[in-house]
């Protein structure tokens, strides 16, 4: 695969060692790399999320390093692929955790009010992303990780998008996790203060807490009955990426209508996706491939996380400004009114 079909502007010519030119494994190597470091911290530190320390990690290599050097076109080729193919792969991947039956078990209310939850908070996060002239594709990755499933929502969002910036993918994965953290502590202490039962805390962190591990974390606190029903919640959350692309890569498609080349109406990874949900819930797949898929996954995601990093320069992050953040601020207060009342109709 040459440079040119990943994306890549070729380096100028002389810049790159010949036994390196044009070669996957030095960033690829590299990518897996921090994903092992990242998973490593994660087991000391299990409630910060492994990809948000994949990606800080990528984002202290960007920072410390010259962007032309002849290292980073070195590593250039590898990064993007797993940027992009890998984080895909990780995706498909996720799908192996969700089962239907845990699902539909919730009840109705709850599986209509997850539904609401996802697309009232991407409504929402959308038009407030207008009003405060956020980039749109920033607002759209910003809307999408909050309103679904965090940092796997920014990527397979990011991995449908035909005009994109890595940097903008980063930064909303960035903010997901630091608004999602607040909530590991702010979820209990609601939970204390309006004297809730387990359930309805559960169903209310579930829905409303950006990342899986920050659910167990924070439902974690609350107590074992609402962990269970917090994480179901949760991945119902999850199950609606499927669609969410889907229609995402349809308007991209009618976009790109005028142009030779056209994105597919519905990506491969997303039937992929689609088809892991279902061969997990018909119960065809053993629990020891499922156990091996979420270590892949994790593994894959978080080398995904890393390379899209290495595009998070603080120069980057300083032009951003502070729109991104008060748009992530005000889908976190979205998310967690709109989780508040499923919950509470729910119980």
């Amino acid at each position: 695969m040459s440079q040119s079909e990943i994306g890549l502007i070729e380096p100028t010519k002389g810049t790159l060692p010949p036994a390196f030119k044009g070669h996957l494994w030095p960033g690829l190597a590299l990518s897996f790399a921090g994903a092992g470091s990242a998973i490593l911290v994660n087991q000391f530190v299990p409630g910060v999320s492994a990809m948000l320390i994949a990606i800080l990690l990528g984002a202290v290599l960007a920072n410390v390093t010259v962007p032309s050097s002849p290292m980073m076109a070195i590593l250039q080729p590898g990064l993007a692929i797993s940027s992009r193919r890998l984080l895909r792969l990780g995706v498909v991947l996720l799908g192996l955790q969700l089962v239907l039956g845990d699902i539909f078990a919730l009840g109705w209310p709850i599986v209509v009010g997850v539904v609401a939850i996802v697309a009232g908070t991407m409504a929402i996060t959308l038009l407030l992303g207008r009003l405060l002239k956020v980039g749109a594709t920033q607002t759209l990755l910003i809307a999408g990780g909050f309103s679904i499933c965090g940092a796997a929502a920014v990527a397979g969002i990011d991995g449908v998008l035909v005009k994109r910036k890595d940097a903008e993918a980063a930064t909303a994965v960035a903010l997901v996790v630091v608004f999602g953290t607040v909530m590991i502590a702010l979820m209990p202490a609601l939970a204390s203060l309006f004297g809730l039962d387990a359930r309805t805390a559960g169903i209310w962190t579930g829905a409303s807490t950006h990342e899986v591990a920050q659910v167990v974390a924070a439902a974690g606190i609350i107590g074992p009955e609402a962990l269970k029903v917090a994480v179901v919640v949760k991945l119902a959350r999850v199950l609606m990426l499927a669609p969410v692309l889907a229609i995402i890569s349809w308007r991209q498609r009618a976009e790109s209508s005028g142009e030779s080349k056209r994105p597919p109406l519905v990506p491969l990874f997303v039937v992929g996706f689609i088809t892991m949900v279902v061969l997990r819930s018909l119960g065809v797949v053993p629990l020891t491939v499922v156990d091996a898929a979420k270590v892949a996954q994790a593994w894959l995601l978080g080398a995904a996380m890393f390379a899209l990093g290495t595009s998070v320069h603080w120069s980057v992050l300083r032009r951003a400004g502070k729109r991104p953040l008060l748009l992530a601020a005000a889908a976190t207060v979205v998310v967690l009114l709109i989780g508040g009342a499923v919950a509470l109709l729910g119980h």
